[in-house]
Formats: C-alpha cells, structure tokens, sequence
C-alpha cells in the first residue's frame, strides 16, 4: 500500500490528483519490468519532459550529486547548458550504455530529427545485481523502445517494477516511488512532482519513528551490536547502494534554480533514514515544464520569464516533501521479489504500522 494508506502523509502541502509526477502537466512515465527465468530482475523507466519531441523544445533542467558513486550519462552537458534534450531513463548500472543506445536510436528516428549529428541523452542507474543478473545486461533496446512509447499521463505504477524491479532499500525490496505537491494559491499554485528509483540503505525511519531500529534491520547492526557485548545483527551492511531522484515542476525555473531545487532532494533523502554512504550513488535530476521557460534547439536569444529568488522556498519545501514521500512509497508498494539465487522480502506493512502507531503516527486499523 502506499505511505498514505498507512497514515503517513509527510510535510503540509496538499498532493496533486494522482500524488504522482504526472501531477505536473503533461509529464509522462512509461516503464518495463524484465523478468526472465530465474535470473533477469530488472527494467526501465522513462520520464518525459512533455509530450512534444525533446530535443527540439528543451526545458531547463540541472543535476544536483549527493554522492557521485554511480553512472548519470549525460548529467554534464545538462548542467553545462541547463536544459535536456532526451527524455530521462532509469534502469540498471551495467545497462545504462546498451539504455543511452537504444534511446539516441529512437530519437533519431523521430520526425524531424534526420540532420541531427549531436544527441545528449540522459540515463541514470543503480545496482540491481543482488536479484538480477546484471552481468547478462539484459535491457534490449526492444524495451526501452516499448518503455518510451508506452509512457502516458495518469496513475504511475510504483513498487517492483521498471528499473526498480531488482532493486533493495534499508535491506527490504525497494523500487519506484512517486508523490507530488500542490503549492496554495498564494504560494503561486505550482505542482511539483518526484519519482524515485530507491536502492540504497541507512536507518529507516518513517516521519521520524525509527521503523528500521523497531524491526532490526539497519545498516552497522553488527558493528553496533558487537559494541555492545551482545550478539551479532543479522545485517552487516554500510547503507551503501544508490537512488535517482526526478524532480518535475511547472514552476517557471531556469536551471540556476532548478539546481537549488534538485540539491534540496537530498533534505528529503536524509528524512527518510539515509547518509549518502561511501558506496551509494545518490543523484537528483530536476526540470521545469513552464512555457516560459522553454528553450528552441536552434534560438538565438533566450527571454524567459522565471521565478524570482524569493519565491522559492515554497517549491523548496514542496520538493523535501515529495522525495520523503516517494521514498516510502517505493518500499511500501514494493513486493517480495527472488531472483538470481536470491529473495529480497517486502517490508511487513503490519510491523511498520504498528511501530507507527507506537509513536503515534499511523491511527489504528479499522
């Protein structure tokens, strides 16, 4: 079930129709979920700007490195000139080229992109190789072809599948997670939507009750056990591992900002239990929709009208809030998964909601 079936609705801000990125307009997901034999757990997810060609009006955009552990193609050139040219694609470490491929293929075929010599396409990753065989490489371009045709507005399927098919978070199944966030109208109104591609450790903690500490499962267990004279955890593991985090708005934003946006998606990281281990690639993406931001490949001048400075801690807090929300989402939507000789568990919702209760968080179940 997702965060709010449970109680939990982290922050102040009202989440949009479907508490989902496509809550930002005309944004769209489309995903795979690869499960092949015993052996293939992994996927796509591709996120689109708008639904218009890419490449031909670019939205601003910037990439904020919490921990640069991990592989983002593309991610220089967008903070280089502030815009994407691509859709985004998420999926597994050892996949992103044959992933970059198929895409700049596809996009090359679209009307009007024939003269093009110069593609900035924008994947990101992390390891799935725990449940998947991620040594086979087994994204085709068949499905990240099928992943971006298929993307559409609406719902947004979370949990176990597309490139969070495979993936761990605090040692319970993570995966794709998303929310989003309605502004007041005094606030300017604007919609600012998260998907996450959770696969990284730390302490969970849910709105601050220590669910990871309650249910015995978190990252140094065995150090922190041993420290005290008593018997080893059964976890040894440093939180390492990865998470992608999109941050979508229709706040009129040029990259400057939208990279202050996107540095404030490791705030609602840290929420969430989190501390950017060593070996963990924690990367935000951030972009604006707004139509007075947008960017023609071939213009010579660019007058956009953007949000000043000071009207930005709204969107700010917005954005802290949906990334904790997705977050949870991606492991309370999450289910049991085994592959690759071996099973990663879904988190027990009971237990969570228990411990909520315990600290008051969840009302009791009816």
């Amino acid at each position: 079930m997702r965060a709010r079936d449970l109680g939990v609705a982290p922050g102040i801000f009202a989440p949009g129709k479907h508490n989902a990125i496509t809550d930002v307009a005309d944004v769209r997901v489309g995903q795979v979920t690869l499960k092949e034999g015993d052996t293939v757990r992994t996927g796509v997810t591709a996120i689109f700007p708008h639904s218009g060609n890419a490449y031909r009006s670019r939205v601003p955009a910037a990439v904020h490195v919490g921990n640069g552990f991990g592989k983002f193609i593309g991610s220089t050139q967008v903070n280089e000139l502030g815009e994407l040219e691509t859709p985004i694609l998420l999926t597994c470490t050892l996949c992103v080229w044959k992933a970059a491929d198929a895409m700049a293929a596809w996009m090359l075929d679209q009307p009007d992109m024939h003269q093009v010599r110069s593609l900035n396409v924008v994947v990101g990753e992390t390891n799935d190789g725990g449940l998947n065989d991620i040594r086979a490489r087994p994204v085709t371009a068949a499905a990240v072809r099928t992943a971006l045709e298929s993307a559409a507005s609406g719902a947004v399927q979370e949990g176990s599948v597309g490139a969070g098919t495979g993936t761990v978070a605090f040692g319970w199944k993570g995966g794709i997670g998303t929310s989003s966030r309605v502004l007041p109208a005094s606030l300017g109104g604007w919609t600012v939507g998260v998907l996450v591609q959770s696969n990284f450790g730390g302490v969970l903690q849910v709105s601050g009750a220590p669910v990871g500490r309650e249910l015995e499962r978190y990252a140094f267990q065995n150090a922190v056990a041993l420290q005290g004279n008593g018997q080893p955890g059964a976890a040894d593991d440093r939180g390492d591992g990865s998470i992608i985090i999109i941050i979508a708005t229709d706040a009129p934003l040029g990259d400057r900002n939208l990279r202050r946006l996107a540095s404030r998606g490791m705030m609602g990281l840290g929420r969430t239990g989190s501390s950017a281990s060593n070996g963990s690639g924690d990367y935000v993406l951030a972009f604006s929709t707004a139509a007075s931001v947008r960017r023609a490949f071939d213009a010579t001048r660019l007058e956009t009208s953007e949000l000043a400075n000071e009207q930005m801690s709204g969107v700010f807090q917005a954005s802290v809030e949906a990334v904790e929300e997705a977050i949870y989402n991606s492991i309370f939507m999450a289910t049991t998964v085994s592959g690759n000789g071996k099973t990663v568990e879904a988190i027990p919702l009971d237990r969570v909601r228990e411990v909520l209760q315990r600290y008051g968080i969840a009302p009791p179940k009816h």
